[in-house]
């Protein structure tokens, strides 16, 4: 059998993933005819057909979704080769892209660039924060900070770290006043996110309460800072929060502290043949270093007697209470 030209190869992903000749004409950039003829001189190359006609729509037929398992793959593996060649080609001048949720580059990413651009001045960052699905070959992103249990197609994973715990938060203000307040009294009061997180916690504190809350975000950062203005209180992943509880503008209110579904493990991903690449390993070295730091503050605090980020009046209580004798 003679060699298949790659530009056919790519017509035929097309077709088979649009089921149509006319779309996928469209995508490439073509003729209706010109695809026609590369999957007509396709299937005479192979010896047999790939696809059934069905009207306007090509559907594959059982050796098609053969075929089209091996293209994917392997025009994967060249998608991935030249994206490391030209990062490799264009050293650590080149900027390294990222793509995170928002949350995350804003409560968390965000306050230590400055670290990360004094230890890398030639290696600038550029951020997408979004909380859509980002394909990281298509879109031509270095790597990812993503939520989720993994694999992805076509990337390796590196788990950052696993289920955060996550906590109910106040504004400095609020806290005073709630200071003490059993979980009963703390579900009385504006209440910002799911419903059903926080009934997760009222079960968890012991309680079995219909819960409505005045206002769902579809992002945490959002929801933080309208905690951080006392609009309510919220259940937030410890780490978002974990700047905010140690400089005070956020408050634990209570020790009660859950884990959910929803709260995945947050991942850094990439394309398999960056994983030696120097500026990806400076990225993810330092990211486990800041995490490691991060987790060691709020040890820190926790192990001071009161909850991070604890009202004033409970931590002149704590340091001066006596002790066990």
């Amino acid at each position: 059998m003679r060699r298949i030209p790659l530009n056919t190869l790519a017509a035929f992903r097309s077709v088979a993933e649009l089921q149509n000749l006319r779309a996928a004409a469209d995508a490439l950039h073509l003729t209706h005819s010109a695809v026609s003829q590369q999957i007509k001189g396709l299937e005479e190359r192979i010896g047999f057909d790939v696809f059934e006609r069905r009207g306007r729509r090509v559907v594959l037929n059982p050796a098609g979704e053969v075929l089209l398992r091996s293209v994917q793959g392997a025009l994967a593996q060249l998608d991935d080769g030249v994206q490391a060649a030209a990062a490799v080609a264009a050293g650590e001048t080149q900027r390294l892209r990222i793509t995170t949720l928002p949350s995350f580059a804003n409560r968390w990413l965000l306050p230590r660039l400055g670290r990360w651009r004094e230890r890398h001045p030639s290696l600038p960052l550029e951020i997408d924060a979004s909380i859509a699905a980002v394909d990281l070959q298509r879109d031509g992103f270095h790597a990812a900070i993503r939520q989720g249990v993994g694999p992805w197609p076509n990337l390796a994973s590196e788990r950052l770290f696993d289920q955060p715990p996550i906590i109910v938060v106040a504004s400095p203000a609020t806290a005073r006043r709630l200071d003490g307040a059993a979980p009963d009294v703390l579900l009385r009061e504006p209440l910002l996110g799911d419903d059903d997180l926080w009934e997760a916690w009222a079960v968890a504190a012991g309680l079995r309460v219909n819960v409505r809350t005045v206002a769902v975000f579809n992002d945490a950062g959002l929801m933080l800072q309208a905690t951080e203005q006392g609009l309510g209180l919220s259940l937030s992943r410890e780490i978002l929060a974990a700047d905010a509880l140690a400089t005070g503008a956020l408050v634990q209110v209570s020790p009660i502290a859950i884990t959910h579904a929803d709260a995945q493990p947050y991942h850094f991903a990439y394309p398999p043949q960056l994983r030696d690449w120097p500026p990806l390993v400076s990225l993810r070295d330092w990211l486990r270093e800041e995490l490691a730091a991060s987790y060691r503050a709020l040890h820190a605090l926790r192990t001071a007697g009161t909850p991070p980020g604890a009202p004033a009046a409970r931590r002149r209580r704590a340091r001066t209470a006596a002790p066990p004798r």
